[in-house]
């Protein structure tokens, strides 16, 4: 399944990822209290989860339970960047990255460490 989720609904998913399963009210709330949305759009990006397949409805009280996960939504949209941004080259998007210069010595030990980690990982294959 493709996650096609405007800006707008991003945020009513990461309600629901913090927060789990809400009422469509308390997801209002939470965005109104952030952002300063009112009830009426809340809603309508709710709805327009529910129709794109991103968020179940139960009753009672408009139960809101996301049926997709926030890696998942974070995989899509980083395949999609790199295809469109870096002809589909995970080595290219990388590279840009590092080549930044912004990276903290506690940055630089996690990736050494993700390095290594993915390495073990091929070499039980």
């Amino acid at each position: 399944m493709e996650y096609k989720l405007q800006n707008a609904e991003l945020k009513v998913m990461s309600v629901l990822w913090k927060e789990g399963d809400l009422t469509a009210k308390a997801v209002s709330n939470i965005l109104k209290e952030e952002i300063g949305w009112n009830m009426n759009t809340t809603y309508t990006l709710i709805k327009r989860c529910i129709q794109k397949g991103f968020i179940e409805r139960h009753e009672p009280h408009f139960m809101c339970h996301p049926l997709v996960s926030k890696e998942e939504v974070q995989q899509q949209e980083i395949s999609d960047l790199i295809d469109k941004v870096f002809d589909g080259s995970k080595n290219l998007l990388f590279a840009s990255l590092l080549g930044g210069g912004e990276l903290s010595e506690k940055d630089i030990q996690y990736l050494k460490e993700l390095i290594n980690k993915l390495e073990e990982t091929d070499g039980e294959t």
